[in-house]
């Protein structure tokens, strides 16, 4: 109830608003572990929806070993027989290539893949949104969207809270079944991927799956783990794997760093990294696109030392603040010849008077509309698991052991050798 709130459109009647939403709010007890409550719901549904046109929308929040067990429930009792059905499932989805293979048949079995969304809160951000607009619709970065001018591309999520506030399921999952599978993995899809014939999700979605399946085989030492270790961030918050549910000194990594390619003409030799944490310095999501060295700079002695200082870059962040950011070498004003390494600033807040909307709203919404192109289809979540399983099995099978770093700080030391190994400087730091 208290988390109600009529904030898009900006509080206008919002009483009178919430008050008329409960009023077509209906609760009904079944519980997940028999059909009969699903029967139930379906004649309550019945009895709201009279004769018209009646489409439905299943959300599923239950525990993963449950989740076949409901979904046939629904699909055997309580689908309509006058309109569209659609089923929401949250993540995880599986555990592994075998795991998530047998949970995609038993969806199958009894839904077609169009009624099937699975939903990851972090893809309805629209930094995400905004990644096939800014690329498709300016001729400015289309043309450079290529091995040819792009040296390499860094995402980059963390986070500062610890575990304590990182899902329900964190703590048997890990960062990399968590946020780099879906999350990380589908960022860089949409930012790779080829034009689509069309902007129809599935159009979409026949891109994605594509740059997943090009990907190269994750080696072991492209992968660097960490673990947060007790410590207190600058803000006075103490955080500490000793008063989470996971063992201390568990395997159970917290931090991943990787450098990923993509074996196509378009990326070959590109180094795409990945940096995500939680118990770090700040929270910041972003993605970072450097641009290759200007051939024969005529200005490189004013630039300095460093020549990395001088390298162009497309900024995409959606925390702390979201922004689009083109850092340029511009002139310093006043006599002389010095330059500086500028930033071209759109930032949303000064630009745009809106009210962000949440993520789960715009994902909600897509449900609503039919569009899936940011929900992950049975092929991508297969092609997804077979890059992330392999190097999974080598983690646990090994006992990979994490590099421990401090709560609040940086992140694990080896992050900064895997990005000098891959010819690549860290931007966030």
């Amino acid at each position: 109830m208290r988390n109600l709130t009529c904030r898009v459109d900006h509080q206008e009647n919002c009483d009178e608003k919430v008050d008329a939403f409960l009023k077509k709010t209906y609760y009904q007890f079944g519980g997940y572990d028999n059909c009969e409550g699903m029967t139930t719901l379906d004649s309550q549904m019945q009895k709201l929806e009279a004769d018209g046109r009646a489409n439905r929308i299943f959300y599923l929040s239950v525990p993963q070993g449950a989740l076949l067990d409901v979904a046939t429930c629904i699909a055997d009792k309580a689908q309509s027989k006058r309109g569209w059905n659609r089923i929401i499932i949250e993540k995880p989805f599986g555990f592994d290539t075998e795991s998530s293979a047998k949970l995609t048949r038993g969806l199958l079995s009894k839904f077609y893949e169009e009624q099937i969304y699975r939903i990851d809160h972090r893809l309805g951000k629209d930094l995400i949104e905004n990644l096939t607009v800014l690329r498709f619709s300016n001729l400015v970065f289309e043309p450079l969207w290529n091995r040819q001018y792009i040296r390499n591309v860094q995402v980059i999520v963390s986070e500062e809270w610890g575990i304590e506030r990182s899902g329900r399921y964190f703590n048997k999952y890990g960062i990399i079944r968590d946020i780099v599978h879906s999350h990380i993995l589908q960022t860089i899809a949409l930012l790779a991927m080829e034009p689509p014939v069309g902007l129809n999700g599935e159009d979409i979605r026949n891109e994605k799956v594509k740059v997943l399946r090009s990907m190269k085989k994750l080696d072991l030492e492209d992968v660097v783990l960490g673990q947060y270790k007790e410590g207190v961030q600058s803000g006075g918050k103490a955080g500490s794997l000793q008063n989470s549910d996971v063992l201390w000194k568990s395997l159970i990594p917290t931090f991943v760093a990787a450098a990923l390619y993509i074996d196509n003409a378009r990326w070959d030799g590109v180094p795409f990294l990945i940096k995500s944490g939680i118990g770090l310095i700040k929270n910041r999501v972003e993605i970072r696109i450097q641009f290759r060295h200007v051939p024969g700079n005529l200005y490189r002695d004013q630039i300095g030392h460093s020549s990395n200082l001088a390298t162009n870059e497309l900024i995409l962040r959606e925390q702390p603040n979201e922004a689009i950011l083109v850092k340029i070498n511009n002139k310093v004003p006043g006599l002389g010849m010095q330059l500086d390494a500028s930033e071209l600033n759109l930032l949303y807040k000064d630009k745009y008077n809106v009210e962000m909307p949440d993520s789960y709203e715009q994902l909600i919404l897509d449900v609503i509309d039919g569009d899936n192109h940011l929900f992950m289809r049975s092929d991508e979540l297969e092609a997804a698991w077979n890059l992330l399983t392999p190097l999974l099995y080598e983690i646990e099978s090994n006992k990979v052991a994490p590099e421990l770093y401090q709560f609040g700080g940086r992140g694990p030391v080896g992050a900064y050798y895997l990005g000098a190994k891959h010819g690549v400087r860290w931007a966030d730091d």
